[in-house]
This record gives structure tokens, sequence and C-alpha cells, in this order.
């Protein structure tokens, strides 16, 4: 049976009746509240622009706010109506303070009129706030279901502009970018340039070029030109300026992907690498704590078990440009028990063994594990799962490009995840960003280059002045 809650009408209600909630401050109620009340006051928001967040400040009408809530819930509860309140507001509250609110019944007016003391009182006992409500009662017993109101998802955990702010300490990279004939993809380049993530060079149609800079407002008579007015060479031609030392990266604008891919795939005059090619999603996702890397969804179809060994390679050394030291490597399939019916289950399986065994390096590998064991604890304790990846991988393998598809629109579209992508396994980073992603997007990946190129050089990820969230474990 649902749990109700039942209103003390003003017949039954006397003076001196009291009564009280407890509720902890945490970082959602100040973002809720700056949604809700448009207060975007620096000293009130986590990680905002000169306030620290031990610092972080309360909004003192969203203590005052919780007042309401026991008035509205317990006493004198449902059907309860404010006139008016007046409060005096003694110590401020930080995000983690515990709170208690109390309020008692002092004064009966004319029906339906009461007034009610209330305070506010921190861990210590000490008032933080208090003051006198007025209200009209309810005048009927009311009992009715304690309402549960629907979730929300608030992203306080900005991680794309942290990987870009840490990317942007160091030296850009001179990327040669494959038709930015559209606002979007020249818009990209744009603001990543200013950024100072990348040095583009142009290869496209010069009069496309020319009047996607007019659409966007932009001067860019200083970065290098090379017309080319077909596609497949503007592609052939940025992986020969590649392989000539004149550029360290290769940023997709707008040209098909397979018509660029084909050009970095050739076996003769191409950008392979020693193995496998692959790309990688890194997706920004509200409801967890770090960046989240899906492979392979948009190069190797259907890929064999020695092709998901470089794919997961490939995913491990990108998490681990980003800053993660051991990626957590979830190997999905439909479930987490082994089923020789379902042959993506049995390559989990020696995957996961491959690792143990150092043929996989960098990362912990599990499998197989399905979606919700993978990345919720609850339910990898719910079906008895022990592991090291179990309930907070933050890479997952998918069995086939459809289903990786699938997944990371999936959580763009529905979830609310912001993507960004790089092909991996190629002599030089590869941004094959959409035709319809945003800047951000791009900006993200021209980051994500940027920091796997340096990781490339350097043998590890770059050690700047990042928050170390960005690295948590």
């Amino acid at each position: 049976m649902s749990p109700t809650i039942r209103n003390k009408p003003w017949t039954e209600l006397q003076v001196g009746d009291s009564a009280s909630i407890e509720r902890r401050c945490a970082v959602q109620d100040l973002i809720l509240f700056a949604h809700v009340s448009g207060n975007t006051n620096p000293l009130m928001l986590p990680d905002a622009p000169g306030a620290a967040h031990h610092d972080v400040v309360a909004p003192s009408m969203w203590v005052g706010s919780l007042i309401s809530a026991v008035l509205g819930n317990v006493l004198p509860g449902p059907g309860t109506l404010y006139r008016s309140q007046n409060l005096d507001f003694k110590k401020r509250v930080h995000v983690g303070d515990k709170l208690t609110i109390t309020v008692t019944c002092r004064d009966k007016r004319d029906e339906p009129i009461a007034e009610f003391a209330a305070t506010i009182r921190n861990e210590a006992g000490e008032i933080v706030c208090e003051g006198v409500a007025v209200v009209d009662a309810p005048t009927v017993a009311i009992e009715t279901p304690l309402r549960e109101l629907p979730a929300l998802i608030v992203d306080h955990a900005d991680h794309f502009a942290r990987l870009a702010d840490l990317a942007a300490q160091l030296p850009a990279l001179k990327t040669v970018i494959v038709c930015p004939e559209d606002h979007n993809s020249l818009g990209g380049a744009l603001i990543s340039a200013q950024r100072g993530l990348i040095e583009p060079i142009l290869i496209g149609h010069p009069e496309r070029i020319s009047a996607a800079a007019r659409e966007l407002d932009a001067d860019i008579s200083g970065w290098p030109l090379a017309a080319e007015t077909d596609h497949r060479a503007a592609a052939a031609r940025a992986v020969a300026m590649v392989l000539a030392g004149e550029a360290a990266a290769v940023m997709k604008g707008a040209i098909h992907s397979d018509e660029l891919l084909a050009a970095v795939v050739k076996k003769d005059g191409g950008l392979r690498g020693h193995g496998r090619i692959s790309h990688v999603f890194a997706l920004d996702v509200p409801t967890l704590d770090e960046v989240l890397f899906i492979s392979d969804a948009a190069i190797n179809i259907a890929p064999d078990l020695m092709a998901k060994v470089d794919i997961i390679q490939n995913a491990i050394d990108l998490a681990r440009a980003c800053g993660i030291d051991r990626p957590r490597v979830g190997v999905l399939s439909a479930v987490e028990t082994i089923n020789p019916n379902i042959p993506s289950t049995l390559d989990a399986a020696v995957l996961a063994k491959m690792a143990e065994r150092g043929q996989i390096k960098g990362g912990i590998v599990d499998g197989p594990l399905a979606m919700d064991n993978a990345i919720d604890m609850e339910a990898a304790r719910t079906k008895g799962i022990a592991s090291l990846v179990a309930g907070h991988a933050n890479v997952l393998i998918v069995p086939n490009l459809e289903a990786g598809n699938m997944l990371a629109k999936e959580l763009t579209f529905v979830a609310r995840a912001e993507a960004a992508g790089l092909v991996m396994g190629a002599k030089v980073p590869v941004m094959l960003t959409s035709r319809a992603d945003n800047d951000r997007a791009r900006l993200a990946s021209c980051a994500l280059a940027l920091l796997y190129d340096h990781w490339r050089r350097e043998g590890r990820a770059f050690e700047g002045a990042a928050p170390a969230a960005l690295a948590a474990e």
C-alpha cells in the first residue's frame, strides 16, 4: 500500500502543534533553483567563475522555501495556502549542510487563518533562518498518497569543457580540414582555432568555403587554402599532406565519411598504422561523472575477435590520453553470461582473458556484460556480478557497428548526451565529425585529437592544471 499524508484542518489545529523535516543541501538544489529563479549569481553556483566550490552559498530564498515543504506536506499539510512569510537569515548554508526545518503553530485567527513560527537549524543546532508564516489552513480533512515527483537529470559537470581547457594548454595541432564548405564544419574549425587547439589548413572548393566564412562573418584570409573542387581528390590531398609532414591531424568537413576514409585506409599511400583503424565516441552523459567512451560505432561493421582486440586497445589509449589512468572496459552483449548461441558473449569472455594475460594493455577488461550491469552498480549487485568493471565501466565495446551506432545515438538524442569522436589506429588523429555536429562537438573532437597526439608522442597523459575530477577513477 502506498504511503499517504494527512492534513490537520483548521478546526483540529491547536496552538503549540509542531512538525519538522530534515534536508541536506545538494549541488543539484542550487542548479535547479538557478534554473527556476533565473538567479545565476556565481556565489551560488558550483564551478562558476569567481566562486570556489567550498565557498558556494545556497540562495537564501531556497533555504526559506524549505519551510513550505513542512507547511504543505505535514502541518497543517495538504490544502494549505500562503498569505505571507517574513524571514530573517542568520547564517549561510553551504552544499552538504544538513538542515532541520521546524514549524510551530503560535496563533489561530479567524477561520481559516493560522500563524506559524518557523526555524531552520544546521547540524550544530545554530539557527540559520527564522521567521513567521501566515497561512490559510485547510478546512476539510484530506488524506492523499505521497506523491513521487518525476525524476530530473541535471548535468552539472561539463566534461567536454574540461577536456578543451586541458588541451588548450598544449601547442596547437596543425590540422588539415577536408572540405569545410558549410557553416557547421567551418564554424567548428573556427572556434577550435580561436581556442588554440588547431592550426587550420583548408582543402576544398574555394567559393563554397568563402561563402561559409561570409555566413559566419569570419576572416579566414590568414589560413592556408588548397583549392580542390572534387571531394575525393581533396581527401587524397589531405592524406598526402600528412605523409609529407605538412599536417599532424585530419578533420572531416562537409564530405561523406566513406570518401574521407577511403583515402585514409588505402594500403598504399594511406594512413594505416600497425593495427586496425577504429572509431571511438566520447560522450558527455548528464547522468555520469566522467566521459563515456563507446567503440566501434562508425567504421568496423562486424568485427571479428582479433579486430575487437585492436578496437579495445584503441579505446583504452584514447581514454588514457584523456587522463583516465586505468580505463574500465565493459565488453557488451545482450546478456552477462556466456551463451554459445550468442557469439558476442564468447568473444567478450576471450577478450577479458586476453587482457588478463597482457594481450590488451593499459585497462581492465571484463565481459560479457549487458548494458545495465556495465554502468549501473545496483544492476550489477542485483545480478550477483563481482567485477572490477561491472557497475562503473567508462569504456563500452559493442558487438557490431549497428549496436554501437544505435547506442551512441540513443544516448545523444534521448538521454541528451553530447558526442565527440576520433578515428584511432591511423598514423595521425582523424576527426570524423558528423555533418550534423555543432561547434561544441567539433571543439571536443579537436580536444580529443590534441590530447591523444600528445599522449602518443610522450607516452603519457598531459598533466596540466586540469580538475582532479577529469581523471577520477
